[in-house]
């Protein structure tokens, strides 16, 4: 547990999206999207969500947590696995209600279950009019 707390967004949309508070804006469910880049290749790793503790624990710690929405409950990425995500650089959006993590992964580097370095490992494209899907190994 953290004892980080965020103010409420501002109303004013020329406050939240040009003044100096991050004052993030979960949406119903208590969520930000965050989206996980490599920090030094910028390689795209995950798209996952945080809750409030799981964004306080990534700022504590350096190490990136989210919110399991199938499991309900915090997640520290990699915890099991030894690939822990150590934060470069956490970014907000304009209207702060998504984030930018660019990360260093440990371990072997794989970021996804799957022991790929990224979830996005297939393609999809439109061909002779259906639908195909590339599984990259």
């Amino acid at each position: 547990m953290t004892s980080l707390t965020f103010d409420i967004p501002p109303t004013d949309k020329g406050a939240l999206e040009e003044g100096s508070s991050f004052t993030p804006k979960f949406d119903a469910s208590g969520l930000l999207t965050a989206v996980v880049t490599d920090a030094d290749s910028g390689e795209l790793l995950m798209v996952a969500h945080m809750n409030a503790e799981a964004l306080a624990l990534t700022l504590e710690t350096g190490i990136a947590h989210y919110w399991s929405r199938s499991r309900k409950s915090i997640w520290k990425k990699g915890e099991t696995s030894g690939n822990l995500q150590s934060v470069a650089e956490l970014r907000t959006d304009c209207d702060q209600d998504a984030l930018w993590l660019k990360v260093r992964v440990a371990g072997d580097g794989a970021t996804c279950h799957t022991a790929r370095r990224s979830c996005f490992y297939r393609s999809v494209r439109l061909s002779d009019g259906k639908v195909v899907l590339k599984v990259e190994r």
